[in-house]
């Protein structure tokens, strides 16, 4: 395993994360500001939060990957940034979930920060579980925990599950059940990075008859690294 993809390292980034004497309680980004609570993922320490912002084509010129005056969900919303985002852009139905109950309360505050709590519903659940059977998105995504730690890892907080995802058990779910949770012609998105296991993804993919398409790749500097995100749209195998 290199360095780069070891889940020592990103649990390490996680703990780090936590106690950063400068964690704000605020943040800019995307042009404006927004809450940050103890627990939650805090994206002014990565680039991560404002790429994918741009591969989504909620800021900046690129090409929107989402249905603008559609449904929008997004899967582990941490702060809530980009479900807040999707709604200020013209989506009329946005729901964040978290397994994390700060991130639900965090996307909620933020929700009401930029006045579109009336249009963004945050839920407390894992993947899909909080949704009603029948609900299905225009757009679903998640910013997936990439990283891939051993099956028999145990988070020791909440906020690690928004780092590493033990022997990709909830990267299979969401292959499983994301297209499943589209409108017609809708998209199910995941955004990776090779930071992740590529190989690992796509042999899940295909056991789960679904296929993999790219639609986006970005590499940025993190730190003294050169890191790739990719965004893959998930249908079902034909």
């Amino acid at each position: 395993m290199t360095e780069l993809k070891s889940y020592v390292r990103s649990l390490e980034r996680s703990r780090s994360a936590l106690t950063r004497a400068d964690r704000p309680r605020t943040f800019a980004m995307a042009g404006r500001e927004w809450d940050l609570l103890e627990d939650v993922f805090a994206p002014p320490f990565s680039a991560t939060t404002q790429v994918a912002m741009e591969i989504l084509g909620l800021v900046g010129d690129g090409e929107p990957r989402y249905r603008r005056d559609g449904s929008f969900i997004e899967i582990g919303s941490g702060t809530g940034i980009i479900a807040v985002t999707a709604a200020l852009n013209g989506c009329e139905r946005v729901v964040a979930t978290d397994i994390s109950t700060a991130a639900v309360e965090n996307t909620r505050l933020n929700a009401e920060r930029h006045r579109v709590a009336d249009r963004v519903r945050a839920l407390h659940g894992d993947l899909f579980s909080a949704l009603d059977p029948d609900e299905r998105f225009d757009t679903v995504y998640w910013h997936s925990n990439f990283v891939l730690a051993p099956e028999s890892y145990r988070y020791e907080t909440v906020h690690e599950a928004a780092y590493v995802d033990p022997g990709y058990q909830a990267h299979r779910r969401y292959l499983v059940e994301a297209p499943l949770r589209t409108t017609a012609g809708g998209r199910a998105l995941l955004q990776f990075s090779d930071r992740g296991d590529l190989d690992r993804l796509h042999e899940l993919a295909a056991a789960c008859d679904r296929e993999l398409t790219v639609h986006c790749r970005r590499s940025f500097a993190e730190g003294p690294d050169t890191i790739e995100h990719i965004l893959y749209e998930i249908t079902p195998a034909s």
